[in-house]
């Protein structure tokens, strides 16, 4: 079945682009990602979706009263394009209920560790690797998971390992986890959405034929 696709986007875009490659060579069948959204002008992945010529808009938290007015038009603005699916890339503004009571099981966020490791409120961007390394674990990884309100605790879609090395530091790290895992996790969840393979049941996803 088509899927219209939304990508949500606080930055430079990365697994946005991952997820346009992925889309150019057919991975999701008819399905398209059809909007873009920024939480912030001026960032690079605005740029990546006016290059594939993907609509995008830009929702600035300062321009709401608080996360509820935020949520609002947000979600008002998913469901005037008609989105199926909402990808949360690198998205670092708060949403509250409204947006996931719109889209139950149908938003997904890719996050950079092994969850339930290195996961949870102030765990994001450099931060998480930072922790994975002080910690001194042998193998980090990302994970893509269906986005519940409690942060980073939504069932868990697709992981993948990453081997840590001794002498990584935090970029090292999130570079080697973003080309071995998150580039290739997160189209793979978006692809097995847009064929209706994916069943959440008691908080855990099933993967169907």
């Amino acid at each position: 079945m088509k899927k219209r696709i939304a990508v949500l986007v606080s930055g430079g875009g990365t697994n946005l682009q991952a997820l346009i490659d992925a889309e150019k060579e057919g991975m999701f069948g008819e399905s398209r990602i059809t909007l873009v959204i920024a939480s912030k002008p001026g960032v690079y992945a605005l740029e990546r979706a006016k290059n594939a010529d993907i609509p995008s808009a830009v929702l600035c938290k300062k321009d709401y009263a608080d996360i509820a007015a935020y949520s609002r038009a947000l979600t008002d603005t998913l469901k005037a394009n008609s989105i199926d699916l909402v990808v949360l890339a690198g998205f670092l503004t708060i949403i509250d209920e409204q947006v996931y009571e719109a889209y139950p099981n149908a938003i997904i966020n890719i996050h950079p560790a092994l969850i339930p490791s290195f996961c949870g409120k102030g765990y994001y961007g450099l931060r998480v690797h930072e922790a994975a390394l002080e910690k001194g674990v042998k193998v980090s990884g990302a994970t893509v998971h269906f986005v519940t309100p409690e942060c980073d605790a939504g069932p868990i879609i697709l992981q993948k390992a990453v081997a840590v090395q001794q002498n990584d530091t935090p970029e090292a790290l999130q570079e080697r986890i973003m080309k071995e895992a998150e580039w290739k996790i997160l189209p793979e969840a978006v692809k097995l959405f847009c064929e209706d393979r994916l069943t959440v049941k008691n908080n855990k996803v099933y993967i169907g034929e």
